[in-house]
């Protein structure tokens, strides 16, 4: 069924229940830039120290309704594709079910794009309509002149509206609020996401109704999710992983709450203003909760956290010691590990599963309606316990790279999803990540992943982030170095790390170490491309001048 459906569903069977909560703890800051006197009601309060709004199930599917219908009269159709430029907010989800409903191609943006990346997406994917927020315009007037060419601009926000873009508001506020009854099935095309562009220009990934229907009901039912759960959500909603964790609170028709604020306590206050069960965090976020409990920033007997009762991370490897030290603070917890691509339409293709907490480090078995296989640089299945390619097969896998057939027929073969990140499956059958196979170091001729070291270094106290990149040598072609972030006032040195790094086997301990923060992005992974331009070239250079 198109994923539309269920919106429609929850709308005519429980229209008067909460589906939505916006939490900004920004007050004033966001405040000044957005204008809430909308067309319908919108609850908005002050509740320790953030602003609250919430929207019903109902609400949310006459907001989209309105979307739909104000992008019908404008000349969307069919196939058509409209882009999604914003932080999260109450307007978000509503925009992106309206655009959906015209038989659009719902097209998210990335925040953290520059105005070519803007520019280059926008072409690429054929993009006719942007919707954009008010912290964009300036990244928009840059390349105003080529972003217009040929498309229509809507500036969601209060203030002053830019002269090369339609008000929102204005546009939307007298359509109807009844659906517009485009016909859609599950095989109908609905969304591209982009990859993270870790190798240049990010690429086009398409994806039907069928891809976003499996996502919604996989969540549901790998995390157990029920009508009285409340998911918080804080990763920004351009993201697959961030939208498709939500999507689970849509196939149970139950509350989400939408954070825009990390700090621990804003992450606890909201879960005990809110009574939220299920959080996803990054890796970073549940270090800086456990490291504001260890030095006493916050206090557990401040906040009701009674009804949480599900951790879980994805994103990027989790370091089984901040599991372990995550129990110590919340024993009762339930966990969870999901490992995915946006070409699988987000996480969940492999999850590590409730009860097996005892594997932690594990990325997993295969998700709800997934296989996977690991496989040699033939394409050969390697026995069980040798590292390879890791392969995943099942409805969530993309139909191409829009645009890219070459790139598209180096990752997809047979139905299955070449995923470019080495693993190795154990004797119970849990896959464990081993890294991304360009992540990969060969050192004299030995095979050194990153990973492994990273989950290492992560047990020594005094370390609150690690990355491990190779560093070109003349002599090995490439050594192992590690950027080490440590925690604040441990006074933490190189050669402290040298000394814990004797443990490991010579050929995998780091020849570089470089007490440097750690750069992550929007959804946690490690900036790693540009710790290589950083270290890696200046590093070439300096030893080619020095020769």
């Amino acid at each position: 069924m198109p994923v539309t459906e269920l919106l429609k569903r929850n709308a005519l069977e429980h229209g008067d229940e909460v589906a939505l909560v916006e939490l900004n703890p920004t007050l004033e800051e966001d405040s000044r830039k957005y204008s809430f006197k909308e067309f319908d009601l919108v609850q908005q309060t002050k509740q320790h120290s953030h602003y609250r709004r919430q929207i019903t199930w109902g609400v949310f599917e006459e907001k989209a309704n309105r979307v739909a219908n104000m992008l019908l009269d404008l000349g969307i159709k069919k196939g058509d594709k409209v882009a999604i430029l914003m932080f999260n907010c109450l307007e978000w989800l509503p925009i992106y079910f309206g655009i959906l409903k015209t038989g659009a191609i719902a097209v998210p943006f990335n925040f953290r794009y520059t105005a070519n990346e803007i520019s280059y997406c926008a072409n690429l994917a054929e993009v006719s309509v942007l919707i954009f927020g008010p912290e964009f315009v300036d990244r928009l007037k840059t390349n105003a002149d080529e972003i217009t060419r040929g498309r229509l601009l809507i500036y969601v926000g209060g203030g002053q509206r830019p002269d090369f873009a339609e008000n929102y508001w204005s546009l939307v506020a007298d359509y109807s609020s009844k659906d517009p009854g485009i016909e859609l099935k599950e095989d109908d095309l609905a969304a591209i996401y982009f990859s993270s562009g870790t190798t240049g220009f990010p690429k086009a990934i398409l994806h039907p109704h069928r891809s976003l229907t499996q996502a919604a009901e996989m969540e549901a039912v790998h995390h157990e999710t029920t009508k009285d759960d409340c998911f918080l959500c804080i990763p920004p909603l351009y993201h697959t992983g961030a939208k498709f964790h939500w999507m689970g609170s849509l196939w149970t028709c139950s509350k989400a709450v939408l954070l825009k604020g990390t700090k621990p306590d804003m992450i606890l206050r909201a879960v005990s203003d809110e009574g939220c069960t299920i959080v996803w965090l990054l890796v970073p976020w549940a270090q800086d909760i456990l490291d504001a409990f260890d030095n006493g920033e916050v206090k557990m007997e401040d906040y009701d956290l009674s009804k949480w009762r599900l951790m879980h991370i994805g994103a990027q490897p989790v370091p089984p010691s901040l599991i372990r030290h995550w129990k110590d603070y919340f024993p009762e917890h339930q966990y969870d590990t999901n490992y995915g691509l946006s070409e699988s339409t987000g996480p969940g293709c492999v999850h590590l599963g409730l009860e097996n907490t005892h594997k932690v480090g594990a990325i997993g078995v295969p998700g709800y309606r997934w296989e996977c296989k690991i496989i040699d640089e033939e394409g050969n299945t390697v026995p069980q316990g040798e590292v390879g390619e890791l392969c995943v097969k099942g409805p969530g896998v993309m139909l191409e790279y829009f645009h890219n057939p070459e790139a598209t027929a180096q990752t997809l073969h047979d139905g299955w999803l070449y995923t470019g990140d080495m693993a190795r499956q154990d004797e119970d059958g849990f896959y464990f990540l081993v890294d991304r196979k360009k992540d990969l170091i060969v050192s004299g001729g030995e095979n050194i992943y990153p990973v492994e070291i990273e989950n290492f270094l992560q047990e020594y106290p005094k370390i609150k982030d690690v990355a491990v990149i190779g560093l070109p040598d003349k002599r090995l072609g490439e050594i192992t170095g590690a950027i080490v972030q440590i925690e604040p006032g441990s006074g933490c040195t190189e050669e402290e790390i040298e000394l814990f790094c004797q443990q490991l086997p010579r050929y995998k301990r780091p020849k570089k170490i470089i007490l440097a923060d750690v750069p992550r992005n929007a959804t946690g992974k490690i900036e790693k491309p540009a710790l290589r331009k950083k270290y890696g070239a200046d590093r070439l250079v300096e030893k080619e001048n020095m020769s």
